[in-house]
């Protein structure tokens, strides 16, 4: 019996906490950081749970290789970034990634898919890192900060991450609460967490 209520309680705190790991807090949970700068970097913190997961960090790589699925492996076929992020002259993004996700082939699919810029790369960053690099408009594609809030919370193609299709995990949280979280950040002096 105690056995039992163990194994049942270890079980009930992994779900919780991948219950955890897969939400956002919204901007209104930090109200007790009284001070602003630690408020902003929470803000950016929180965030950092869709930045760096694998739906994020497989489209902005380190390389000229996107990766895929849950466990962020490089992608199959091999495919390089091209010129222009949409890969090759040979092969094409846009061969095998048409405008949806077509889930009996479960291949994810946007009328824009791409990989991001090399400058934009995040595999292998800190999200103090990602912060900086994110607010740099030689990083960042000219933006300014601002110009993320509708980026990351109205974007069709960051908003795919929210909806994979078949066998993928969805970014934490939802595009619209990601969104109101960047806002925050920004309004709060767009402050980078150290680490």
């Amino acid at each position: 019996m105690i056995m039992r209520t163990i194994v049942a309680m270890m079980f009930c705190l992994t779900i919780g906490a991948a219950a955890a790991q897969n939400t956002l807090a919204p901007p209104e949970s930090f109200a007790s950081i009284t001070d602003t700068e630690q408020r902003s970097a929470a803000f950016f913190t929180e965030l950092g749970k869709v930045l760096t997961h694998p739906r994020c960090v497989n489209c902005h790589p380190a390389g000229d290789r996107p990766h895929q699925a849950n466990e962020g492996r490089l992608h199959q076929p091999p495919v390089e970034r091209g010129a222009d992020g949409r890969g090759l002259p040979a092969m094409r993004c846009s061969i095998c990634h048409q405008n949806a996700n077509f889930d009996p082939g479960r291949v994810p699919g946007h009328p824009e898919w791409q990989l991001a810029p090399r400058e934009m790369a995040w595999e292998g960053k800190t999200i103090g890192e990602i912060c900086v690099q994110i607010k740099d408009p030689a990083r960042n594609g000219g933006r300014k900060p601002e110009d993320l809030i509708h980026h990351i919370g109205e974007d069709t193609l960051v908003g795919w991450a929210w909806a994979p299709g078949y066998g993928r995990a969805p970014a934490p949280g939802t595009q619209k609460e990601a969104g109101a979280l960047v806002e925050a950040w920004v309004k709060s002096g767009a402050i980078c967490p150290v680490n």
